[in-house]
């Protein structure tokens, strides 16, 4: 790696230069994203090493991005003929995808009772995405089955 690595510690100051291997470091790595605009050090990759400071991270995105799927959920639901079966589809995929990320990626890091729950509530957002998906396309049919028998 190129340019200036920092080592942030909260012990006390004691002056002392660190070097890091990164490629030995077992941690949960991320890119902030440095909204606020100051004149200091820009942030480009950070990793955790502190197992209970990962798993609160990653408790409150997963909290944040299931939060997003249940109010799509809830705007399918509230919204009778504004929704299609595309978007469903489109939100039902994401899901998916993002129930293998929490699988494959996330999994290491939380506790197995926390990833039991967590999939369980995937699941059940799957599940009303798809009976949602299954209604609508019953209606399309309904309705394309009257349409025909105009004569």
């Amino acid at each position: 790696m190129n340019g200036k690595h920092y080592y942030i510690c909260k012990k006390g100051n004691n002056n002392e230069i660190v070097y890091i291997s990164y490629d030995k470091i077992k941690g949960y790595g991320f890119t902030p994203k440095n909204n606020v605009k100051y004149n200091g050090i820009v942030v480009n990759k950070l990793v955790i090493i502190k197992p209970s400071m990962i798993e609160k991270i990653l408790k409150k995105k997963i909290k944040r991005k299931l939060d997003i799927y249940l109010k799509l959920i809830i705007e399918f639901i509230d919204s009778e003929d504004g929704s299609t079966g595309d978007s469903i589809r489109e939100a039902l995929n994401d899901l998916s995808r993002y129930k293998d990320i929490v699988q494959y990626k996330y999994r290491k890091y939380l506790d197995d009772k926390y990833f039991q729950i967590l999939m369980k509530k995937i699941a059940i957002l799957e599940y009303e995405l798809n009976t949602r998906l299954v209604n609508i396309r019953e209606y399309e049919y309904e309705e394309e089955k009257t349409s025909h028998r105009s004569r």
